[in-house]
């Protein structure tokens, strides 16, 4: 996707530009490419941006640890401010208390929007925190084993079973 120069918006039909996708993102991984749509509109102050896509993506389980492929969909919006003095170094210092009102997006009113940029980022917020392979994963499976030394039996992983052995094959084990 080719950037867009924000002044060449308030040219554009609607002041409008739509640009439709189906690549694959850069440092997302994904199966399929992303495929939708990404729309920039121009209302003088801001830029409304919105998007429609979806992909799939291969998650882990946070219970079992196996993996599993999941459809990630996205129909967001948001609003850019255009502010002239976006993307300008400031010596700030390192540490400094932050109102509600700075949280905003902002860009310069003569520079560039990159739909590839934004919609990376919009994906990567859309990935599940909690990644389930389903509602009744049982977790991690267990069996009971009994220790040579006459203890009773304790849970153990079945990942760990080389471990073990190796384990075992030390002297003094």
């Amino acid at each position: 996707m080719d950037a867009i120069y924000i002044p060449q918006l308030t040219k554009a039909p609607e002041r409008t530009e739509e640009v439709q996708v189906e690549e694959f993102l850069p440092g997302l991984e994904t199966l399929t490419p992303v495929r939708g749509h990404v729309r920039v509109q121009h209302h003088g102050t801001y830029l409304e941006v919105s998007a429609q896509a979806e992909t799939i993506i291969t998650c882990t389980c946070n219970r079992c640890l196996q993996q599993y492929n999941r459809r990630l969909g996205l129909d967001t919006k948001e609003i850019i401010w255009l502010d002239e003095a976006a993307n300008q170094v400031n010596d700030l210092p390192l540490e400094r208390e932050v109102i509600m009102e700075e949280l905003l997006e902002t860009l310069p009113p003569d520079g560039h929007f990159y739909p590839n940029e934004w919609l990376y980022e919009q994906m990567c917020l859309a990935v599940p925190q909690r990644q389930l392979c389903s509602r009744n994963c049982p977790g991690i499976p267990v069996s009971n084993t009994v220790d040579s030394s006459d203890s009773p039996a304790t849970p153990v992983d079945n990942r760990w079973a080389s471990l073990e052995a190796l384990k075992k094959q030390l002297p003094g084990q």
